[in-house]
């Protein structure tokens, strides 16, 4: 941090036990200790892991990711009885949230966004590295792998925990993508909690046959169930 005696004890001892001397040189330095320090802490202020809020919007704008997505995420609300929309699964509808989906992330979805794009960014584009940065980016207990169907699509499969309802709509809405931009990608998740999704000739904890395996659906919640949402104030992806 920088301090005016940064400054005055470059003062050739001749001028430095002149008080009008050393008050104007004060009170012209003075402001310019206080720009350094400010600037100097910037980088702290826009760190991504401490970084909140608005500090987040700027970092957002710089990545290339907004808060506001351009297509409401449905089927995401909290709701009693619905499979997939629980506690610890549904997100908590905001007063200001629309009926018709979530348009705005709050701060810990938001900065997951923003890893992802960062990784992407990154990306070598090869099937390791998106393997590496799908493992970085797991919600805990899930297991993501990569398939690649050799026709220009690829299947991201999630087996073992389920993920959140917000974290498979942010996947099937393109936000946390990995991939290549011609290549589709299709993404299914185990139907039943902490199991591997289901697959002939194979066993593993990936994929597996009859009595191991579920089958893999692109949502966790079909959209015929959701007739009841819970209001709170605020939405958090668990």
């Amino acid at each position: 941090m920088a301090t005016l005696d940064d400054y005055s004890q470059l003062i050739t001892s001749e001028h430095q036990p002149q008080p009008r001397y050393m008050a104007v040189v004060a009170a012209l330095m003075q402001p310019v200790v206080d720009q350094i320090n400010v600037l100097q802490g910037v980088p702290a202020a826009f760190d991504l892991d401490a970084a909140v809020g608005v500090q987040l919007d700027v970092l957002g704008q710089w990545i290339g990711r907004s808060r506001e997505v351009a297509t409401p995420l449905s089927g995401v609300y909290f709701s009693f009885d619905v499979d997939g929309l629980g506690f610890d699964q549904g997100v908590w509808k905001g007063p200001y949230d629309p009926d018709t989906g979530l348009t705005s992330l709050d701060d810990q979805t938001y900065l997951s966004v923003l890893r992802t794009k960062i990784a992407a960014n990154h990306w070598d584009g090869t099937p390791a590295g998106a393997q590496a940065i799908l493992d970085a980016l797991a919600p805990p207990g899930s297991l993501v792998f990569i398939q690649d169907n050799c026709d220009m699509s690829i299947t991201i499969g999630i087996a073992g925990a389920q993920p959140t309802a917000l974290y498979i709509a942010l996947l099937n809405n393109g936000l946390l993508s990995i991939k290549p931009e011609a290549v589709h990608v299709n993404y299914v998740v185990t139907s039943v909690k902490n199991t591997p999704l289901f697959g002939f000739d194979v066993s593993n904890n990936l994929i597996a046959g009859f009595d191991s395996g579920s089958w893999g659906v692109s949502a966790l919640a079909l959209p015929n169930e959701l007739d009841y949402t819970f209001a709170l104030d605020s939405s958090v992806l668990a």
